[in-house]
Formats: structure tokens, sequence, C-alpha cells
């Protein structure tokens, strides 16, 4: 596929999951109480962690990989079915621990448990599809995903429980998970399926799941944290107004996980990273202007978008909106060290993660709800400076055109 062709459908195929994600809590929120949104929140966002612990131990060191061969291929049959299998055994402890506990919060977990293999498989597919450079079969897949998400939710009722919204949600991606799977055996077929080195010390993914962990793992967590022990309308709050910027989220996600494929293609290194910065400027652009635009919305559409929740989330779009923009530096900024050397970013992860965390609890403490968004908006400036800073002093050290040996997983 030609350059210009697979920009387009990767594109494309982000922004079909991005609006499939933003679709999903605009309908809970529609669907639901505060009360219940709420909760439906601190379900999603345990997904959301358990996604992102996924995509760092087996996607991102997956698309770092060049090459079509045969060790390419099976590394993406061995990624997809490791997934398959680890997601499962932790659904099923999931599940099996939430049986015994009881409330709402509880039952929506034991369903997470139970459709966590379907959607962590099916996002596994994504990026197989893409380090095979095949994005037009994840957009496929993405498309039967979102029309089938559209189908469960229209079909349920205002007040419908956090657990059955979990339940719908989840089995919706079953259709696109069978799908992908049998486009993945047509372009892997007779590739090797080795699973014991992605077990092995030294793996990339325990550094990229480090590096999630103290990274977005740890905001999340401390968002549930300080609602448990505060306000517990700040996971609601916060929820509703990071999902007005659900498609930047997964914008920012697509650019760590599935942008390597795409700028490997440039073969200048100097040329790679001039790519990137400019992708950054492009992103925190888009960020600031989305930010104003929901800030124009009448009440009345605020409303129809998140129902009950809109007034607490539409104060924070100041903050939001000026965190998005920092991330969208600090993002494209880590794309660029994955590209130069995959192994510099774990210090900067755990820092500055753990500095938004103190920065986020210190706002809370002096402004509430809206201190802990600024927090948040802070945090992620000072992120942005020092990845671009460490991008600045890993090209004086290295020769233009060349990548570190370190730079590429080894081969399974």
């Amino acid at each position: 596929m030609r350059a210009r062709t697979a920009i387009l459908c990767s594109v494309a195929d982000q922004g079909v999951a991005a609006l499939t994600n933003i679709l999903v809590l605009v309908a809970a929120a529609r669907l639901s109480t505060v009360a219940d949104f709420a909760r439906f929140s601190a379900v999603y966002l345990v997904f959301t962690v358990l996604l992102g612990v996924s995509g760092a131990y087996t996607g991102q060191p997956l698309v770092l990989r060049r090459g079509g061969g045969a060790d390419t291929r099976g590394a993406c049959r061995s990624a997809v079915v490791f997934t398959l299998g680890a997601s499962a055994g932790l659904g099923v402890l999931l599940a099996a621990v939430c049986l015994f506990v009881p409330g709402d919060t509880a039952r929506a977990l034991l369903a997470l448990g139970l459709v966590l293999p379907v959607v962590l498989g099916q996002d596994s597919l994504r990026y197989a599809f893409s380090t095979l450079q095949k994005p037009h079969l994840a957009l496929t897949s993405d498309l039967l995903r979102l029309g089938c998400v559209l189908g469960a939710l229209a079909a349920q009722e205002y007040g419908a429980t956090p657990a059955r919204l979990i339940a719908a949600w989840g089995l919706s991606a079953l259709p696109a998970l069978l799908l992908s799977a049998v486009l993945l055996h047509r372009s892997t077929a007779g590739a090797p399926l080795l699973l014991r080195p992605m077990l092995r010390r030294g793996h990339l993914g325990q550094r990229f799941t480090v590096e999630f962990g103290v990274g977005n793992a740890t905001s999340q967590l401390s968002v549930l944290g300080l609602g448990a022990v505060g306000n517990p309308l700040l996971v609601g709050a916060l929820r509703g107004s990071t999902t007005l910027f659900g498609p930047l989220n997964v914008l920012f996600t697509s650019a760590t996980s599935f942008g390597p494929p795409l700028l490997g293609r440039i073969g200048d290194e100097r040329r790679r990273v001039r790519a990137t910065a400019g992708l950054a400027g492009v992103l925190a652009a888009t960020a600031a202007l989305w930010a104003v635009a929901l800030a124009l919305l009448p009440e009345r559409a605020g409303r129809q978008l998140l129902g009950d929740t809109w007034p607490t989330a539409a104060a924070l779009l100041p903050a939001t909106g000026s965190q998005y923009a920092a991330m969208a530096v600090g993002t494209c900024g880590l794309l660029a060290l994955r590209m130069l050397d995959p192994r510099t970013t774990l210090s900067i992860q755990v820092v500055f993660s753990l500095t938004a965390v103190a920065l986020m609890a210190g706002g809370y403490a002096l402004g509430g709800i809206p201190g802990a968004a600024w927090g948040l908006c802070l945090g992620s400036l000072c992120k942005a400076a020092a990845t671009w800073t460490r991008v600045a002093r890993l090209r004086r050290r290295s020769p233009a055109g060349t990548v570190s040996a370190d730079a590429l997983p080894a081969a399974p």
C-alpha cells in the first residue's frame, strides 16, 4: 500500500475508533443518572487502564518492528493469541472476585470481566494490522464495531444499570473480533506462533508497561482514589469533561501506538523528528479548537450530549482544553523518543507522572474539582517540556540518520 493511502486509512481508522469511544460515553451519560454515570465511569476507567496495559505490553513493541517477513507475521499472531489468553484469565479472575461483592459497581466490574477478552482481543488485532501495514483491515473491523455499538446502545432504555451497559458495549465488539481474526489468519497463515519470548526478561513490553503504570494509569487511579476519599462526584465530573475530548484521547494513544509504522517510511532520522514535531503542532491546535467549539455549545446542546453531567463537565472545559493541548505536545515528544531510543522514556514517565498526581491532589486541596483539573494541566505541561528537551539532547548526541540498536525489539 502506498504511503498516502496507508496514512488516509490510518487516520480514518482512528477517527472511527474515536467516534466509537465518545459515543459509548455519551450514550452512557444520556441513559444514566448522575450517580449511575459515575459508577459506569469508574468501571470504564478500569477498562481504560487494562486497555493501556495490554497495548503497552503487546501492541507498542509490535509496531516498532520493521519488515514483513515471517518473523513479523509470527509476532503479530503471537501478540494477538497472548492478549486473548491473558485477558481471558484476568477477566475470569475479576468476575469471580466481584461475584461475592455486593453493589452496582461490583456487578458492572463482573460484566467487564466477562467481556474483557472480546474488547482487548479486538484492540490487539488493530496493532497487528498496523504492523503488517494493512490499516484498511483495521478500518473495516472498526467500522463494523461502530455499527454494532450503535445498535446495542440504541436498544437500551433510560435507567439501565451500569452492568447492563458494560455488557452491551462489550458484546457488541464480538462480530468485529471474529472478522478481524479471520482476516489476520489469512495474512499470517504459516507464520510461527511463539509466546515464550513475550514472557522473557528484557521484553520491551515490560518496560512500556511500567511506563504506562507510572504514567496514564497512575493519574487515572488517583482520580478514583480522590473520588473514594473525597467527593465521589469527582470521578464523574473529570470523566464527563474528558469524554468531550474522546476523539483526542484516541488520537494521542494512536500516535504513540500506530505512528511508528507510518513515520518509519521516512528514511532520514532528522526528517522523522521534524515530522513528529509538526504532528505535535497540528494536534495541539486541534485540541485548542475543539475546546473552543465545546465552550461555545449552548447548554441545551450540552445536555443532549452528557445529560445531567453537563454542568460540571462544562465548568472544567478551560482546564481540560489546556491540558489536552499540552498532552498533544508531550505525546508526540514520547513518540519521537520511541523512534530514537525507546529505552529513554521510562525516567520521564516516572518523574512527571508522579508530579502530575501530586499537582492534581494539591489542586484539589486548594480549589476542589476545578483545582484538580488545573493541576492535571500543569503536570501535562511539565511532561511535554521534559520530553522535547530529551529529544533535543539525543539528536545532538547521535549522528543524523542513525538509529540506536536498542530501539529495535528483539526477534521472537
